[in-house]
């Protein structure tokens, strides 16, 4: 569900509410902007990911690096010291900031300070940001994220979300950052501009965009359905695809004029899948049992441009 307000959407209601199957290619369409020659760096997204540990460095540059496939202009990464230099190393056009800490390296009487300059460094930034992505490759480190009855009084992830949430900064939350959520679910509560991206198995709380054989999202009134073929191939990775493109998505759509009959962040999830599955068919097509996540990304411009051609305005 898109925005918990109030009460927490029970996840019974959700599966056995009736869905119904979404226009996805005239819904992508209408938010998907034109190419003008006047518009400036910047106006086709700025896109930014919390996510990335030593032991996870692949997941964080998926998502980024398909943010950037789909069309945003800019895209960073926000990850700890020991990932950055192998994030980096992975592409040149990401913008690595290497601030986060794990607590191997945090001592307990420095805790707060070091929490403040993390937050002081996300700060700087934030304001500029059209949609942020929790998750991807963050790991379990009790400094990065609190674990629920936890001694530990400080960690550096859901002080970001709260910072996000006071600049009114749309937030996309897949990974180990849906661990954080349903740990701590004030995070989201009420929150409109927030989306949250559960596989079937990961289910546990609140639910926005179920993924499966069809994906399923819902504003908690009504459950909208995509269904295009996929890809039978499960490679790990995906999600992190689907995180990124959402977020360029949603960043899309808050760029409509008028008032459109779905909220942003529902046009952004059904977006955001429709083009996924194309990409991932097409990889599939391609490359059979031997298809990996580096893949899809390939084809998500392709897929995008088959559902969507691009219009320029000179």
């Amino acid at each position: 569900m898109v925005g918990l307000s109030g009460a927490v959407i029970r996840i019974q209601q959700f599966l056995i509410s009736p869905s119904m199957e979404v226009d996805a290619v005239s819904i992508l369409k209408s938010i998907t902007p034109s190419l003008e020659a006047s518009k400036h760096k910047g106006q086709a997204g700025k896109i930014a990911v919390v996510g990335g540990c030593r032991e996870y460095t692949g997941a964080p540059y998926f998502s980024a690096i398909s943010a950037l496939k789909i069309g945003a202009d800019l895209s960073h990464v926000f990850c700890t010291k020991d990932a950055a230099p192998v994030i980096k190393g992975y592409s040149p056009v990401l913008i690595v900031h290497p601030i986060l800490e794990e607590s191997y390296s945090v001592r307990d009487e420095d805790e707060k300070s070091i929490l403040e300059k993390v937050i002081e460094e996300v700060d700087k930034w934030m304001e500029r940001f059209d949609c942020l992505v929790i998750g991807p490759g963050l790991g379990r480190d009790p400094f990065l994220l609190v674990e629920k009855n936890s001694i530990r009084k400080f960690d550096c992830v859901s002080n970001i979300m709260k910072h996000a949430r006071q600049s009114n900064v749309p937030m996309v939350i897949d990974g180990d950052g849906l661990f954080l959520v349903t740990n701590s679910l004030d995070l989201i509560s009420g929150y409109p501009l927030a989306v949250l991206t559960p596989n079937v198995n990961e289910i546990e709380g609140a639910t926005i965009f179920r993924k499966g054989v069809s994906d399923f999202i819902s504003n908690g009134e009504t459950v909208h359905s995509v269904s295009s073929f996929g890809s039978p191939r499960r490679c790990g990775g995906q999600g992190d695809i689907l995180s990124g493109s959402v977020a360029v998505f949603v960043s899309w759509a808050r760029q409509l004029a008028g008032e459109p009959s779905m909220s942003a962040t529902v046009m952004g999830c059904i977006a955001g899948s429709v083009v996924l599955r194309k990409a991932a068919s097409q990889a599939f097509e391609r490359n059979r049992r031997s298809m990996l996540t580096i893949d899809i990304i390939q084809h998500l411009g392709t897929s995008l441009e088959e559902l969507c051609p691009v219009l320029v305005s000179r």
